[in-house]
């Protein structure tokens, strides 16, 4: 089949034949319908975050189960699936409690190592093993995952739009519902309105916010999420946005969402907070970036800062649940897809988003 191979940061992604192996106990086989390109393939294309390589590029898509590993009763070849890039081993301590994304066979192995459950990879090529990327590697023809990582859905929902549910959305909505879950009537600043920052805005419209601020360098950005549910717009371009802020909510917001992930937008969250406020960071930083806040004022206005890691979804339960709030027409997907290319100009789709071009770029195998 073929597939997205990164190699290293001084070296093009490349689009090349790879083998797939069939999937073992546990596991299921998938064909790509759609694969989303998101700032998480920019950070490993960048060499930011620390990756095994080589691997297939990709974590957001959806398609349909073509074969079953042995023990899999969850799915049927035919279902089709969003792919969700925690996959819950659903024994450790947090799937048990129910804090599924924060799987520590995710997070201790599957990820930092490019394998999957058994510690092994399904990819290689020329007999050279590949790794998988967040245990999904989407930007692929087909892909072999745990098959609690393989979410099914409603056979009606366009799957070349719902692929975005598996990232974008889960991460956005799920930050504003799950991680800080944003009471009705609260006032909220998004910084950054690329596919995670405008799920949180209309993540913000779902709770019920009274105010919600965008904020992006791009006016365009910020005009696109009134569509998403923003009541005002801030161009940071144009200065300070903490002050800019300022000046339309002097009491400052509820909520900060930091979308972007940089040490200076994280800094402006936590800034803009009013009394008992909560900045949450969205947007994943390069490994090792730092942010300063002063903690004495944190407590004295009895504020907050929250990590959220793919929005505290529970996968099996949230992600069908997004899916249906598409189809019933609460959450907009279309107006997020900016595009979509063949699985052959991946490379060229990273470099629109990486422009700041593309908001979701989908790519089609």
């Amino acid at each position: 089949m073929h597939a997205v191979v990164f190699r290293d940061p001084e070296t093009p992604v490349e689009y090349t034949e790879v083998d797939l192996a069939a999937p073992r106990a546990g596991e299921v086989r998938v064909r790509i319908e759609a694969a989303g390109v998101c700032h998480s393939d920019l950070h490993v294309k960048r060499g930011e975050w620390d990756a095994a390589a080589p691997l297939v590029m990709g974590h957001e898509g959806s398609g349909v189960v073509t074969a079953l590993g042995d023990g899999v009763t969850s799915l049927a070849i035919g279902d089709h699936v969003v792919l969700s890039w925690v996959p819950p081993c659903g024994e450790c301590r947090y799937c048990r409690s129910g804090h599924e994304a924060r799987c520590q066979l995710v997070a201790n192995l599957v990820a930092p190592k490019g394998v999957l459950f058994d510690g092994t990879s399904r990819l290689s090529s020329g007999g050279e093993p590949i790794h998988h990327y967040l245990g999904v590697s989407s930007f692929a023809e087909e892909v072999v995952v745990p098959a609690s990582g393989a979410i099914k859905v409603r056979d009606d929902a366009p799957l070349d739009v719902i692929a975005v549910v598996g990232c974008a959305v889960a991460t956005g909505v799920g930050a504003v519902l799950n991680t800080a879950a944003v009471e009705p009537g609260s006032t909220v600043a998004v910084i950054g309105c690329g596919g995670v920052g405008l799920n949180v805005v209309q993540g913000a419209r779902l709770a019920g916010a009274e105010r919600i601020v965008a904020i992006d360098v791009r006016a365009d950005k910020t005009l696109v999420a009134m569509q998403f549910g923003a009541t005002d717009r801030i161009d940071a371009s144009e200065g300070d946005a903490v002050e800019q802020l300022a000046a339309l909510l002097p009491d400052g917001v509820d909520y900060a969402f930091d979308a972007i992930g940089r040490t200076s937008t994280t800094e402006q969250a936590i800034r803009m907070l009013g009394l008992g406020g909560a900045a949450v960071i969205v947007g994943l930083p390069p490994t090792g970036a730092k942010a300063s806040f002063e903690p004495l004022v944190l407590a004295e206005a009895d504020q907050r800062i929250l990590g959220s890691n793919y929005g505290s979804v529970r996968p099996s339960i949230d992600i069908p649940a997004l899916v249906d709030r598409y189809m019933d027409g609460q959450l907009k997907l279309d107006p997020l897809i900016s595009g979509r290319r063949p699985l052959s100009e991946a490379a060229a789709a990273l470099d629109e988003l990486e422009s700041g071009e593309a908001l979701r770029t989908l790519l089609i195998p």
